[in-house]
Protein backbone atom coordinates (compact mmCIF):
# COMPACT_ATOMS: atom_id res chain seq x y z
CA UNK A 1 0.00 0.00 0.00
CA UNK A 2 3.18 2.61 0.77
CA UNK A 3 4.26 1.84 -2.76
CA UNK A 4 0.90 2.58 -3.93
CA UNK A 5 0.99 5.98 -2.23
CA UNK A 6 3.70 7.22 -3.33
CA UNK A 7 3.32 6.06 -6.76
CA UNK A 8 -0.48 8.21 -6.50
CA UNK A 9 1.86 11.15 -5.06
CA UNK A 10 4.36 11.35 -8.14
CA UNK A 11 1.10 11.10 -10.52
CA UNK A 12 0.41 14.36 -8.94
CA UNK A 13 3.77 15.94 -9.42
CA UNK A 14 4.81 14.84 -12.46
CA UNK A 15 3.86 15.90 -16.32
CA UNK A 16 4.12 12.89 -19.03
CA UNK A 17 4.02 12.92 -22.26
CA UNK A 18 0.56 12.68 -23.69
CA UNK A 19 -1.52 11.16 -25.82
CA UNK A 20 0.35 7.61 -25.17
CA UNK A 21 1.89 6.58 -29.07
CA UNK A 22 0.69 3.50 -29.50
CA UNK A 23 0.09 1.74 -26.11
CA UNK A 24 0.82 -1.83 -26.23
CA UNK A 25 -1.76 -2.40 -23.31
CA UNK A 26 -5.09 -1.04 -22.87
CA UNK A 27 -7.31 -1.12 -20.24
CA UNK A 28 -11.26 -0.43 -20.13
CA UNK A 29 -13.12 -0.53 -16.74
CA UNK A 30 -17.17 -0.67 -16.79
CA UNK A 31 -17.96 -1.38 -13.66
CA UNK A 32 -21.55 -0.76 -14.06
CA UNK A 33 -25.29 -2.72 -15.23
CA UNK A 34 -25.38 -4.55 -18.42
CA UNK A 35 -26.75 -1.91 -20.19
CA UNK A 36 -23.80 0.61 -19.12
CA UNK A 37 -21.28 -2.10 -20.27
CA UNK A 38 -23.40 -2.69 -24.27
CA UNK A 39 -23.07 1.18 -24.51
CA UNK A 40 -19.27 0.69 -23.81
CA UNK A 41 -19.24 -1.34 -27.18
CA UNK A 42 -18.34 1.91 -29.61
CA UNK A 43 -15.27 3.07 -27.23
CA UNK A 44 -14.02 -0.34 -27.10
CA UNK A 45 -13.92 -0.84 -31.06
CA UNK A 46 -12.74 2.88 -31.69
CA UNK A 47 -9.92 1.75 -29.80
CA UNK A 48 -9.57 -1.19 -31.31
CA UNK A 49 -9.14 0.22 -34.76
CA UNK A 50 -6.88 2.63 -33.43
CA UNK A 51 -4.40 0.40 -32.12
CA UNK A 52 -5.00 -3.06 -33.59
CA UNK A 53 -1.99 -4.78 -32.40
CA UNK A 54 -2.68 -3.32 -28.21
CA UNK A 55 -3.48 -5.99 -25.90
CA UNK A 56 -7.36 -4.26 -24.90
CA UNK A 57 -9.03 -5.80 -21.91
CA UNK A 58 -11.93 -5.24 -19.58
CA UNK A 59 -12.93 -4.38 -16.27
CA UNK A 60 -16.96 -4.94 -15.11
CA UNK A 61 -18.56 -6.52 -12.35
CA UNK A 62 -19.23 -10.12 -12.22
CA UNK A 63 -22.71 -11.40 -13.49
CA UNK A 64 -22.43 -8.95 -16.52
CA UNK A 65 -18.99 -9.95 -18.39
CA UNK A 66 -21.91 -12.12 -20.96
CA UNK A 67 -23.26 -9.29 -23.15
CA UNK A 68 -19.17 -8.96 -24.13
CA UNK A 69 -18.29 -12.42 -23.75
CA UNK A 70 -18.06 -13.27 -27.99
CA UNK A 71 -16.89 -9.62 -28.50
CA UNK A 72 -13.58 -9.64 -30.86
CA UNK A 73 -12.82 -6.32 -30.24
CA UNK A 74 -11.51 -7.52 -26.40
CA UNK A 75 -8.53 -9.97 -25.46
CA UNK A 76 -9.48 -10.34 -21.45
CA UNK A 77 -13.00 -9.71 -19.73
CA UNK A 78 -11.65 -9.10 -15.87
CA UNK A 79 -14.63 -9.63 -13.53
CA UNK A 80 -14.99 -8.37 -10.02
CA UNK A 81 -17.49 -9.03 -7.46
CA UNK A 82 -20.06 -6.14 -7.26
CA UNK A 83 -20.56 -6.62 -3.78
CA UNK A 84 -17.22 -6.96 -2.64
CA UNK A 85 -16.26 -4.35 -0.20
CA UNK A 86 -13.41 -1.78 -1.23
CA UNK A 87 -10.77 -3.54 0.44
CA UNK A 88 -11.34 -6.72 -1.98
CA UNK A 89 -11.77 -5.02 -4.66
CA UNK A 90 -9.06 -3.06 -4.47
CA UNK A 91 -7.12 -6.48 -3.87
CA UNK A 92 -8.22 -7.53 -7.54
CA UNK A 93 -7.24 -4.25 -9.16
CA UNK A 94 -4.06 -4.27 -6.91
CA UNK A 95 -3.46 -7.15 -9.22
CA UNK A 96 -3.20 -4.86 -12.52
CA UNK A 97 -0.80 -2.28 -11.09
CA UNK A 98 0.68 -0.74 -13.55
CA UNK A 99 0.41 -3.30 -16.18
CA UNK A 100 -1.08 -1.42 -18.86
CA UNK A 101 -0.06 1.55 -20.67
CA UNK A 102 -3.27 3.17 -20.94
CA UNK A 103 -6.43 2.71 -18.31
CA UNK A 104 -9.86 4.58 -19.45
CA UNK A 105 -12.57 4.86 -16.44
CA UNK A 106 -15.85 5.15 -18.26
CA UNK A 107 -16.96 6.17 -14.93
CA UNK A 108 -17.32 9.47 -12.65
CA UNK A 109 -17.37 7.68 -9.94
CA UNK A 110 -14.36 7.07 -7.65
CA UNK A 111 -13.79 2.75 -7.38
CA UNK A 112 -13.53 3.50 -11.11
CA UNK A 113 -11.11 6.16 -11.32
CA UNK A 114 -9.13 5.26 -8.72
CA UNK A 115 -8.65 1.41 -10.31
CA UNK A 116 -7.68 3.44 -13.61
CA UNK A 117 -5.19 4.79 -11.93
CA UNK A 118 -3.67 1.56 -10.47
CA UNK A 119 -3.82 -0.06 -13.46
CA UNK A 120 -2.90 2.49 -15.90
CA UNK A 121 0.82 4.55 -16.51
CA UNK A 122 -1.48 6.53 -18.16
CA UNK A 123 -4.92 7.32 -17.37
CA UNK A 124 -8.06 9.18 -18.05
CA UNK A 125 -11.51 9.36 -17.45
CA UNK A 126 -14.41 11.67 -16.53
CA UNK A 127 -14.87 14.22 -13.71
CA UNK A 128 -17.82 15.45 -12.63
CA UNK A 129 -18.11 19.17 -11.10
CA UNK A 130 -17.52 19.90 -7.91
CA UNK A 131 -14.49 20.38 -4.70
CA UNK A 132 -14.71 17.20 -4.13
CA UNK A 133 -13.73 15.52 -7.74
CA UNK A 134 -10.49 18.04 -8.09
CA UNK A 135 -8.27 14.90 -6.55
CA UNK A 136 -9.31 13.04 -9.93
CA UNK A 137 -8.21 16.03 -12.07
CA UNK A 138 -5.05 16.09 -9.93
CA UNK A 139 -4.47 12.21 -10.77
CA UNK A 140 -5.90 11.74 -14.25
CA UNK A 141 -3.89 12.43 -16.59
CA UNK A 142 -6.61 13.90 -18.95
CA UNK A 143 -10.39 13.91 -18.12
CA UNK A 144 -13.55 14.81 -19.15
CA UNK A 145 -16.50 16.76 -17.70
CA UNK A 146 -19.28 14.20 -16.97
CA UNK A 147 -22.86 15.34 -18.08
CA UNK A 148 -25.42 13.02 -16.80
CA UNK A 149 -28.28 14.53 -18.81
CA UNK A 150 -28.15 15.94 -21.48
CA UNK A 151 -25.34 13.96 -23.74
CA UNK A 152 -26.43 10.32 -24.62
CA UNK A 153 -24.10 7.38 -22.50
CA UNK A 154 -22.65 6.53 -26.12
CA UNK A 155 -21.43 10.02 -27.01
CA UNK A 156 -20.04 10.81 -23.49
CA UNK A 157 -17.97 7.47 -23.87
CA UNK A 158 -17.03 8.58 -27.03
CA UNK A 159 -15.70 11.90 -25.84
CA UNK A 160 -13.27 10.12 -24.07
CA UNK A 161 -11.58 9.42 -27.15
CA UNK A 162 -10.91 13.22 -28.38
CA UNK A 163 -8.14 13.23 -25.55
CA UNK A 164 -6.44 10.56 -27.83
CA UNK A 165 -7.24 11.87 -30.74
CA UNK A 166 -8.62 8.87 -31.91
CA UNK A 167 -11.60 8.72 -34.47
CA UNK A 168 -14.79 7.93 -32.97
CA UNK A 169 -16.77 4.94 -34.05
CA UNK A 170 -20.67 4.98 -32.88
CA UNK A 171 -21.50 1.51 -33.48
CA UNK A 172 -23.05 -0.84 -30.54
CA UNK A 173 -21.29 -3.88 -30.61
CA UNK A 174 -23.39 -7.01 -30.31
CA UNK A 175 -21.90 -10.67 -30.51
CA UNK A 176 -22.71 -14.21 -30.49
CA UNK A 177 -20.72 -17.66 -30.91
CA UNK A 178 -21.68 -20.33 -33.07
CA UNK A 179 -22.76 -22.62 -29.87
CA UNK A 180 -24.99 -19.69 -28.95
CA UNK A 181 -26.78 -20.23 -32.66
CA UNK A 182 -26.30 -23.97 -31.67
CA UNK A 183 -28.69 -23.64 -28.46
CA UNK A 184 -30.87 -21.49 -29.77
CA UNK A 185 -31.74 -23.58 -32.91
CA UNK A 186 -32.30 -26.68 -30.86
CA UNK A 187 -34.29 -24.85 -27.90
CA UNK A 188 -37.10 -23.55 -30.92
CA UNK A 189 -39.46 -25.83 -31.86
CA UNK A 190 -39.65 -24.21 -35.04
CA UNK A 191 -37.19 -22.62 -38.21
CA UNK A 192 -36.19 -18.94 -37.26
CA UNK A 193 -34.71 -18.62 -40.52
CA UNK A 194 -37.81 -18.73 -42.15
CA UNK A 195 -40.63 -17.85 -39.91
CA UNK A 196 -41.69 -14.68 -39.01
CA UNK A 197 -41.60 -14.20 -34.85
CA UNK A 198 -41.42 -11.66 -32.05
CA UNK A 199 -38.70 -11.15 -28.93
CA UNK A 200 -40.43 -9.63 -26.23
CA UNK A 201 -38.60 -9.21 -22.75
CA UNK A 202 -40.82 -8.33 -20.47
CA UNK A 203 -39.23 -8.28 -16.69
CA UNK A 204 -36.85 -5.43 -15.86
CA UNK A 205 -34.49 -5.78 -13.10
CA UNK A 206 -36.37 -3.09 -11.54
CA UNK A 207 -40.47 -2.79 -10.69
CA UNK A 208 -40.36 1.00 -11.49
CA UNK A 209 -39.36 -0.25 -14.97
CA UNK A 210 -42.41 -2.57 -15.44
CA UNK A 211 -45.35 -2.56 -17.49
CA UNK A 212 -48.28 -4.57 -16.74
CA UNK A 213 -49.34 -8.02 -17.42
CA UNK A 214 -52.52 -7.67 -19.30
CA UNK A 215 -50.95 -5.34 -21.59
CA UNK A 216 -48.12 -8.07 -22.46
CA UNK A 217 -51.38 -10.38 -22.62
CA UNK A 218 -53.31 -8.00 -25.06
CA UNK A 219 -49.97 -7.82 -27.35
CA UNK A 220 -49.05 -11.27 -27.37
CA UNK A 221 -52.19 -12.25 -28.05
CA UNK A 222 -52.43 -9.68 -31.38
CA UNK A 223 -48.89 -10.69 -32.59
CA UNK A 224 -50.58 -14.19 -32.81
CA UNK A 225 -53.62 -13.21 -34.77
CA UNK A 226 -51.01 -11.07 -37.17
CA UNK A 227 -49.51 -15.01 -37.46
CA UNK A 228 -46.55 -13.70 -35.64
CA UNK A 229 -44.48 -15.96 -33.19
CA UNK A 230 -43.73 -14.64 -29.59
CA UNK A 231 -40.85 -15.93 -27.78
CA UNK A 232 -40.36 -14.20 -24.48
CA UNK A 233 -36.64 -13.81 -22.61
CA UNK A 234 -35.67 -13.29 -19.41
CA UNK A 235 -33.32 -14.71 -16.62
CA UNK A 236 -33.79 -17.29 -14.32
CA UNK A 237 -34.33 -15.41 -10.61
CA UNK A 238 -37.14 -16.20 -8.78
CA UNK A 239 -39.54 -13.39 -9.24
CA UNK A 240 -38.73 -13.23 -12.89
CA UNK A 241 -39.49 -16.57 -13.68
CA UNK A 242 -43.11 -16.20 -11.62
CA UNK A 243 -43.85 -13.44 -13.40
CA UNK A 244 -43.60 -14.93 -16.74
CA UNK A 245 -45.26 -17.96 -15.61
CA UNK A 246 -47.77 -16.41 -14.61
CA UNK A 247 -47.83 -14.52 -18.20
CA UNK A 248 -48.02 -17.59 -20.45
CA UNK A 249 -50.72 -19.41 -18.42
CA UNK A 250 -53.11 -16.27 -19.46
CA UNK A 251 -52.06 -16.97 -23.37
CA UNK A 252 -52.87 -19.33 -26.09
CA UNK A 253 -50.95 -22.13 -26.90
CA UNK A 254 -47.48 -21.22 -29.35
CA UNK A 255 -46.12 -18.51 -27.07
CA UNK A 256 -42.42 -19.61 -26.43
CA UNK A 257 -40.79 -19.27 -22.81
CA UNK A 258 -36.73 -19.48 -23.10
CA UNK A 259 -36.27 -16.92 -19.97
CA UNK A 260 -33.18 -18.80 -18.22
CA UNK A 261 -32.34 -20.62 -21.17
CA UNK A 262 -30.19 -18.29 -22.85
CA UNK A 263 -27.41 -16.35 -22.42
CA UNK A 264 -26.83 -13.18 -23.51
CA UNK A 265 -25.03 -13.90 -26.02
CA UNK A 266 -27.44 -16.39 -26.80
CA UNK A 267 -30.62 -14.13 -26.66
CA UNK A 268 -28.31 -11.55 -29.12
CA UNK A 269 -28.66 -14.90 -32.00
CA UNK A 270 -32.14 -15.04 -31.23
CA UNK A 271 -32.67 -11.07 -31.67
CA UNK A 272 -30.64 -11.60 -34.85
CA UNK A 273 -33.20 -13.07 -36.91
CA UNK A 274 -36.58 -11.41 -35.08
CA UNK A 275 -39.33 -9.94 -37.01
CA UNK A 276 -39.96 -7.51 -33.99
CA UNK A 277 -38.75 -6.63 -30.62
CA UNK A 278 -40.83 -5.26 -27.59
CA UNK A 279 -39.20 -4.39 -24.40
CA UNK A 280 -38.50 -2.33 -21.16
CA UNK A 281 -35.76 -0.08 -20.63
CA UNK A 282 -33.32 -2.94 -19.98
CA UNK A 283 -30.48 -4.06 -21.79
CA UNK A 284 -31.67 -6.76 -24.20
CA UNK A 285 -33.69 -3.61 -25.80
CA UNK A 286 -30.43 -1.93 -25.87
CA UNK A 287 -29.02 -4.82 -27.99
CA UNK A 288 -32.04 -5.08 -29.95
CA UNK A 289 -31.83 -1.63 -30.92
CA UNK A 290 -28.08 -2.55 -31.67
CA UNK A 291 -28.95 -4.58 -34.28
CA UNK A 292 -31.19 -3.36 -36.34
CA UNK A 293 -34.31 -5.05 -35.31
CA UNK A 294 -37.33 -2.93 -35.47
CA UNK A 295 -37.72 -2.46 -31.70
CA UNK A 296 -40.63 -0.95 -29.48
CA UNK A 297 -39.04 0.54 -26.22
CA UNK A 298 -41.61 1.52 -23.45
CA UNK A 299 -39.78 3.89 -21.02
CA UNK A 300 -40.93 6.39 -17.80
CA UNK A 301 -39.22 7.89 -15.83
CA UNK A 302 -35.65 7.22 -17.48
CA UNK A 303 -34.54 10.24 -19.68
CA UNK A 304 -34.03 8.99 -23.10
CA UNK A 305 -31.75 11.80 -24.01
CA UNK A 306 -29.50 9.82 -21.87
CA UNK A 307 -30.50 6.46 -22.22
CA UNK A 308 -32.56 5.56 -25.22
CA UNK A 309 -31.63 2.79 -27.44
CA UNK A 310 -29.10 3.80 -30.20
CA UNK A 311 -30.73 2.68 -33.44
CA UNK A 312 -28.23 0.57 -35.57
CA UNK A 313 -26.82 2.94 -38.75
CA UNK A 314 -28.33 6.28 -37.32
CA UNK A 315 -25.78 9.07 -37.81
CA UNK A 316 -26.99 12.12 -35.77
CA UNK A 317 -25.14 15.47 -34.76
CA UNK A 318 -25.33 16.89 -31.58
CA UNK A 319 -25.25 15.11 -28.37
CA UNK A 320 -28.16 12.55 -28.52
CA UNK A 321 -30.70 11.50 -30.93
CA UNK A 322 -33.37 11.55 -28.75
CA UNK A 323 -35.62 14.51 -26.97
CA UNK A 324 -36.00 14.74 -23.32
CA UNK A 325 -39.80 14.59 -23.78
CA UNK A 326 -42.45 12.58 -26.38
CA UNK A 327 -42.62 9.28 -28.32
CA UNK A 328 -40.62 9.13 -31.44
CA UNK A 329 -39.16 7.66 -33.92
CA UNK A 330 -35.38 7.34 -34.44
CA UNK A 331 -33.96 4.88 -37.21
CA UNK A 332 -34.95 1.50 -36.00
CA UNK A 333 -36.24 2.81 -32.45
CA UNK A 334 -39.95 3.72 -31.69
CA UNK A 335 -39.51 4.84 -28.25
CA UNK A 336 -42.65 4.67 -26.79
CA UNK A 337 -43.01 7.35 -23.38
CA UNK A 338 -45.66 7.28 -20.96
CA UNK A 339 -47.16 10.84 -20.50
CA UNK A 340 -47.25 13.40 -17.77
CA UNK A 341 -46.09 16.44 -16.89
CA UNK A 342 -43.38 14.81 -14.63
CA UNK A 343 -42.07 12.46 -17.20
CA UNK A 344 -39.19 11.77 -17.20
CA UNK A 345 -38.44 12.09 -13.51
CA UNK A 346 -35.22 10.61 -13.41
CA UNK A 347 -36.80 8.70 -10.31
CA UNK A 348 -37.28 4.89 -8.85
CA UNK A 349 -40.87 5.11 -9.19
CA UNK A 350 -44.00 7.08 -7.76
CA UNK A 351 -42.76 6.28 -4.34
CA UNK A 352 -39.11 6.65 -4.78
CA UNK A 353 -37.73 3.38 -4.67
CA UNK A 354 -36.56 0.22 -6.89
CA UNK A 355 -39.39 -1.55 -5.71
CA UNK A 356 -42.26 0.88 -6.74
CA UNK A 357 -43.95 1.65 -9.74
CA UNK A 358 -44.35 4.55 -12.29
CA UNK A 359 -47.87 5.57 -13.23
CA UNK A 360 -46.46 6.99 -16.48
CA UNK A 361 -45.42 2.57 -17.56
CA UNK A 362 -48.81 1.40 -15.62
CA UNK A 363 -51.33 3.97 -17.79
CA UNK A 364 -49.60 3.16 -20.89
CA UNK A 365 -52.54 1.24 -22.70
CA UNK A 366 -51.70 -1.75 -24.72
CA UNK A 367 -53.35 0.32 -28.08
CA UNK A 368 -50.85 2.43 -27.86
CA UNK A 369 -48.02 -0.24 -28.20
CA UNK A 370 -50.04 -2.31 -30.90
CA UNK A 371 -49.82 0.69 -32.78
CA UNK A 372 -46.55 1.39 -32.33
CA UNK A 373 -45.22 -2.41 -33.36
CA UNK A 374 -47.84 -2.23 -35.97
CA UNK A 375 -45.92 0.61 -37.57
CA UNK A 376 -42.53 -0.68 -37.22
CA UNK A 377 -43.57 -3.83 -38.94
CA UNK A 378 -45.00 -2.19 -41.54
CA UNK A 379 -42.01 0.31 -42.11
CA UNK A 380 -39.24 -2.72 -42.00
CA UNK A 381 -41.36 -4.84 -44.82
Amino acid sequence: MQKLNRELLNRSMKKKKFPPQKPESILVIATRRIGDVILTTPLIRSLRRAYRDARLDVVVFKGTESCISANKDIDTIITIAEGATFREQIKTICKLFRRYDLAISTLSGDRPTFYSLIAGKISIGFVEKGCYNLWKRALLDKYELFDNYETHTVKMNLSLLGLLGVKQIPEVIISWAGEDEIKVNKLLPFDIARERYAVLHVYPMFSYKMWHLAGWVDVIRWLNAKGVRTVITGSNAPEEREYISRLCQSLPDGSIDVAGALSLSGVAYLLSKASVYIGLDTAVTHMAAALGIPTVALYGPTNPVKWGPMPKEVSFIGKSPYKKKGSQMMGNVFLLQGKGECVPCHEEGCDRNIQSLSRCLQDIPAADVIQAVETMMTQSN
